[in-house]
């Protein structure tokens, strides 16, 4: 998809992060945006950048992982600007951390909202008109490189990360079947300097972790994780690579190839049936579990 100019692009997670470099970039281009965050406040304050730059917006306050609001949101979007063309599933949660059998249901039943069904209510509303109307058209979702390994003590997010990869694999090959003009990417970044460490900031009340739900180990790995985004690449750098696919009709995007050998390292085990080792980067990374 060549084209930007005049079109349409639906962004979640739009107030800060890849989100809000993707806005950026995209206004750069002269598209009208639809702005979604669950954060009101951070989201006033992207809208009124944009704008000032001279973009064309519409600020959403959604939780994406709610049906109902996801479909008065799409709509509010069709209403306002017409055809969406450009379809960004970005909003994502770390969600709970530590040994899976320690965590709540309370913990996948978030991360399952927000980085699953954020993506499957934006499919199954906003890309209908889309298909229908003939016209080109771009979907990218904000997976992880977590989505082509498995990572421990990130048992929900990495769950739905790999999600994320499969629907939008085989999202990909039912358009290119039925013979659509829309283009689907999945983006699968490694660390990058955004506020995903400190998702907990909106985890809903009504599922809420108490302090004794939380385990030492998830709080060690939460504090490893802080200082890994942190030495992350710029959302920035994530944003170009995200317009080049759109542009190119890229299906993967891998902003960090110095991780390429550990989804080699995790497909080689899968080829060769082996148990499912750690392999050396990860290992000098985190520490054993402990018993």
């Amino acid at each position: 998809m060549k084209d930007l100019a005049g079109k349409v692009a639906w962004i979640t997670g739009a107030a800060s992060g890849i989100g809000l470099a993707l806005a950026h970039r995209l206004a750069a281009e002269q598209m009208k945006l639809v702005l979604v965050d669950i954060e009101k406040g951070p989201l006033d304050e992207a809208k009124a950048a944009l704008e000032a730059k001279g973009a064309t917006t519409l600020a959403l306050v959604v939780d994406v992982g709610n049906g109902e609001a996801m479909a008065a949101a799409s709509k509010k979007a069709l209403d306002t600007f017409g055809l969406v063309h450009v379809i960004i599933n970005n909003a994502g949660v770390g969600g709970g951390g530590g040994p899976m059998w320690q965590l709540t249901e309370a913990d996948w039943k978030w991360t399952l909202d927000v980085n699953l069904w954020g993506l499957l209510h934006a499919i199954r509303l906003l890309l209908p008109p889309l298909v229908a109307s003939g016209e080109e058209g771009h979907v990218l979702s904000t997976a992880s490189v977590a989505g082509l390994l498995t990572t421990p003590f990130m048992g929900p997010y990495t769950a739905t990360k790999h999600a994320v990869v499969a629907i939008s694999e085989c999202l990909c090959k039912e358009l290119e079947l039925t013979n659509s003009k829309v283009g689907v990417s999945v983006l699968c970044p490694g660390w990058v300097k955004t506020k995903i460490a400190s998702s907990q900031r909106n985890r809903p009340a009504a599922l809420a972790a108490s302090g004794s739900e939380v385990s030492e180990r998830g709080k060690q790995f939460a504090q490893v994780v802080e200082q890994l985004v942190a030495s992350g690449i710029t959302p920035e750098k994530v944003a170009d690579a995200c317009l080049d696919a759109i542009r190119a009709q890229k299906f993967y995007v891998l902003t960090h190839p110095e991780m390429k050998p550990q989804v080699e390292h995790r497909m080689r085990q899968i080829l060769d049936e082996k148990q499912p080792g750690i392999d050396p980067m990860l290992r000098a990374v985190f520490s054993q579990p402990q018993k």
